[in-house]
């Protein structure tokens, strides 16, 4: 069951897949029916789930469930798991990939392989300040608090 993202509560859990480029207009319209469409059909064990999606910066694709109505099961989660990856054929990109780094370079979100990341760190191309996208937050309060953040306050840190 769609339920308005800025309505679910802090806890609510959250999924964040980030592709390796940009969605065109034409791609966020029909990338925003399908998630509409797969969100109303979610289910676990038969019972709709309270749950919703944001695209934002028109790369990340954030899914959440409101665990307190009915929480999100292995099957439920590899139900997203697979329509997030026919998402990743239909478009030609990567959603799953986690060996990449996805940071603000001013205006513009850069997305680059961990290693190179690594590398940019080593040359002082980007700092412990530069602004990333810390996808293992758990929960809309940590989307909130924790997604974009220096880099010296994510697990990147290490690299500094």
């Amino acid at each position: 069951m769609y339920v308005p993202f800025e309505n679910l509560p802090e806890e609510a859990r959250v999924w964040i897949y980030q592709s390796d480029r940009k969605f065109s207009e034409e791609e966020l319209a029909e990338l925003d029916a399908a998630l509409q469409t797969f969100i109303e059909g979610w289910a676990a064990h038969g019972t709709g789930l309270e749950a919703s999606y944001q695209i934002k910066y028109n790369r990340f694709i954030i899914l959440a469930v409101n665990q307190e109505s009915q929480s999100a099961t292995g099957c439920s989660i590899d139900a997203s798991v697979h329509f997030i990856q026919e998402l990743e054929k239909k478009y030609n990109v990567s959603l799953l990939d986690k060996m990449n780094v996805t940071f603000k370079t001013g205006e513009h979100i850069a997305h680059k392989p961990l290693k190179d990341f690594k590398r940019m760190a080593k040359e002082k191309a980007v700092s412990a300040n530069t602004i990333v996208f810390n996808n293992l937050v758990n929960t809309i309060g940590e989307l909130q608090d924790f997604w974009e953040v220096p880099a010296s306050e994510s697990w990147h840190s290490r690299f500094f």
